[in-house]
This record gives C-alpha cells, sequence and structure tokens, in this order.
C-alpha cells in the first residue's frame, strides 16, 4: 500500500514531471537570448514563474491532506504527484537560473529548495521502508499488544513479589513506575532507555539507573546469591525470568519507538524548512521587480 503511490496511476506524475523537464530543457536549449542564460530574460521569467506557481502548490499539500472533506483529487494522487514533481522543480529552477549563481538572496532561496526537497526525499525513503520494519519488529502485533503484554508481566511480578516480602515489592513497584522508553521526542530517537529503580545500597534506598532492567536483574542476582531458603531462591527465580521477558518487549517497544519518531522527527525539518523557503521565495520575486 505504501509503494502505491510511487505507482499511482501507472506512475501518472512521474510521466507528468518528465514531461515537464523535458518542455523546459527542450526551451532552453533553443531559446537564444541576447545575454547568457539568466532569470531576467523571457525563458527566465517563464520558467521562474512555473517554479514558484510549484512551490507553492506543493507547499499546499500540507494543507491537503488534512481537508478531509476536500474533493480535489486523493491524498496518495496529491502525495504522489507532490514527490515527481518536487524532484522536477530543481531542473526547472537550475534552467531558470540558467545555471548563473552568486552570494546573494537569489542563491539562498534555491539552497534552501534544494534542502527541502532533500528532506522530502528522506521522508519519502522513510514512509516506505519503516512501517515494515516496525511490523516486523513487533512480530506482526499492533504497539497496544505488546504494552499490554508489558503491564501483564508488571501485575506477575508484583504478586511474585509480595510473596517475598515489603522490600522486595518496594523494588518491583519502584521499577513499574520509573520504566521509560524516550520520554521526548529526542531521546525515543536515540533510542534511550531512561527507566530507573529504587536499590537499598548501604542501608540507604537510592534512585538507580535500570537502562535495559540491568540494575534489577544484577540486584536479583545478589539476593538469591545470599538466600539459603529453597522456596525464597525459586519466587527469586521466577522474578528475574519476569524481568528478563520484561527487558525483551522493553527492546522491542524501544525499537518501535525509535522508527516511529524518526517517520515524525523528518517533519520537524522539511515543514521548517518549507516555510523558510515560502518565505525566501517571497524576498526573491520582490527583490527580481524592484531592483531588476
Amino acid at each position: 500500500m505504501h509503494e502505491s503511490l510511487l505507482v499511482f496511476r501507472k506512475r501518472f506524475y512521474l510521466w507528468v514531471a518528465l514531461l515537464l523537464v523535458a518542455v523546459s530543457v527542450a526551451a532552453y536549449w533553443y531559446h537564444d537570448p541576447q545575454e547568457p542564460p539568466n532569470g531576467g530574460t523571457l525563458l527566465g521569467y517563464t520558467l521562474g514563474t512555473v517554479g514558484a506557481l510549484l512551490i507553492v502548490w506543493l507547499a499546499w499539500f500540507g494543507v491537503r491532506k488534512r481537508s478531509y472533506a476536500s474533493t480535489l483529487g486523493t491524498v496518495q494522487g496529491w502525495l504522489s504527484a507532490h514527490i515527481y514533481l518536487g524532484l522536477a522543480l530543481i531542473v526547472v529552477v537550475l534552467l531558470h537560473a540558467g545555471f548563473q549563481f552568486g552570494w546573494n538572496v537569489h542563491t539562498l532561496a534555491f539552497v534552501i529548495m534544494t534542502l527541502v526537497i532533500i528532506s522530502g526525499v528522506f521522508g519519502v525513503i522513510v514512509y516506505l521502508r519503516y512501517p515494515e520494519r516496525m511490523s516486523r519488529n513487533r512480530g506482526g502485533a499492533p504497539r497496544s499488544e505488546l504494552i499490554d503484554e508489558l503491564e501483564d508481566i508488571d501485575r506477575r511480578s508484583l504478586r511474585v513479589a509480595e510473596s517475598l516480602g515489603a522490600d522486595f515489592h518496594e523494588f518491583v513497584a519502584s521499577g513499574v513506575q520509573r520504566t521509560q522508553l524516550g520520554p521526548t521526542l529526542w531521546k525515543r530517537f536515540r533510542g534511550r532507555d531512561s527507566s530507573q529503580i529504587l536499590l537499598r545500597q548501604g542501608g540507604e534506598t537510592v534512585i538507580t539507573a535500570n537502562a535495559g532492567q540491568e540494575a534489577a536483574l544484577d540486584w536479583l542476582a545478589e539476593q538469591q546469591s545470599m538466600s539459603g531458603d529453597a522456596e525464597t531462591v525459586s519466587a527469586i527465580s521466577e522474578l528475574s525470568a519476569l524481568i528478563g521477558n520484561k527487558r525483551k518487549l522493553l527492546r522491542q517497544l524501544g525499537a518501535d519507538l525509535k522508527l516511529q519518531a524518526t517517520l515524525e522527527i523528518w517533519l520537524y525539518v522539511h515543514v521548517p524548512l518549507t516555510v523558510a523557503l515560502l518565505g525566501a521565495l517571497l524576498v526573491h520575486i520582490v527583490t527580481v521587480f524592484l531592483y531588476w
């Protein structure tokens, strides 16, 4: 389903983009201005107008995909056109400028446009690949099912801990309450496990980092080695197995959240760059008409 946006209507918008590029290249080839090709010639103004309209239309996609009642084509069709015409825009703008660049606001607009397109290409790659990787990482199950399984492990762990006494119950409860997989988008993107746990050390209770449940498992192993009661050893072993399963689930969820964060975070680059491009385009147009 995700790949269908590239082959939408038998790659209709790919052919539209190729036609636009072909016409632009042909016009540039046959155009014979009395000066070096640049944005101030008749063809330069024509291609500049086409490029400016394309930029505005491409930016409008963000509005269209939220207009659920719109009848102006499908979102899938708009996205397919957004991809192919966005790539064609590079050729149109290069020909518009006649490959003439300098240290000015016009080149700045081109640089920002290029960054927008590069970030868009990255977004397409992420959109096509990551949903499948997320599903494969979860074993085909929805994320909610993994969370339900994690909560079930926590409940079972608390029941086992109750049979071991108050210290173990406090230990497990603190681990449940302080389990954190990337409380912020940036930490989820980095795959950081910020979990903590309360441990008794030297007669004091201290908050200890518990990434990957390592601190919890180490503490349980220490308690098991110091116990001489077979029933207690068996209960601690059961608790260790439950927390070991919790660690596996947290790794799955951590990987899932990291992939999800990657799907989201590129928009925090692409969208501001698009807004900056619209501003640079306006400055470019005003400057041209005031000083050219």
